[in-house]
């Protein structure tokens, strides 16, 4: 199981932009790798690392890709956003089995559930969705697939308010159980990625029991 350990950025304000905070996780020296390949007939993978912090306020997340696949077609919030270039932070806070899938498509759009398993994860309020701050280097306008090799960014603040399912005040000292995905349901090359390493028989990301964890600094 890995373990990453998450530091605490200092900021002069609770929210800041998240101009300040993308540069500010480019100069983070030690990044996560998603790069691990579990699944037979799914062999593509393209470049994908993660840089995490955290504040008082808020968890941050920028993913720097590259693929050569790329698409951005889904627009409306929880939409199957898995079907594009798609990254994902699936995230348990705390010992009750429950977690959040947050999924995003390189423009930004964004599917949030919640439940204890793929069976039972919910669709969540788009106006919870709405609070999660994010930026890429895409832009906003959909498209359709493109072949090549693209690199893209996007920049995530999570506000302790989103887990709203659990009671977060202060994450310094504290651990979460989680993992970090990069697919493409329906690229020409469909592709799954993980950073903790994923034991089932086909891809499937909802499992809980594969999350690696975050410990908090």
């Amino acid at each position: 199981m890995k373990v990453a350990e998450v530091q605490k950025l200092e900021l002069k304000s609770d929210y800041p932009s998240l101009e300040k905070v993308s540069s500010m996780m480019d100069a983070q020296k030690d990044t996560l790798l998603i790069d691990t390949l579990n699944w037979e007939g799914y062999k593509y993978k393209p470049d994908v690392s993660l840089a995490i912090a955290y504040s008082d306020k808020e968890i941050f997340l920028k993913y720097f890709v590259t693929e050569n696949y790329f698409k951005a077609e889904k627009t409306d919030s929880n939409d199957m956003v898995c079907e594009d270039s798609c990254v994902e932070f699936f995230v348990s806070p705390a010992d009750d089995g429950i977690y959040y899938n947050m999924e995003f498509n390189a423009i930004g759009t964004c599917l949030l559930g919640v439940g204890y398993d793929r069976a039972s994860s919910k669709r969540v309020n788009p106006e919870i969705i709405s609070k999660i701050r994010r930026i890429t280097s895409a832009g906003t306008n959909p498209f359709k697939e493109k072949t090549g090799e693209y690199t893209w960014t996007i920049t995530i603040a999570v506000p302790f308010e989103v887990f709203f399912m659990h009671k977060i005040s202060d994450l310094k000292g504290k651990s979460f159980r989680a993992n970090f995905y990069k697919c493409g349901d329906k690229l020409t090359v469909p592709h799954y990625v993980t950073w903790n390493p994923v034991g089932t028989k086909e891809p499937d990301y909802h499992q809980p029991e594969y999350f690696g964890i975050l410990k908090f600094v």
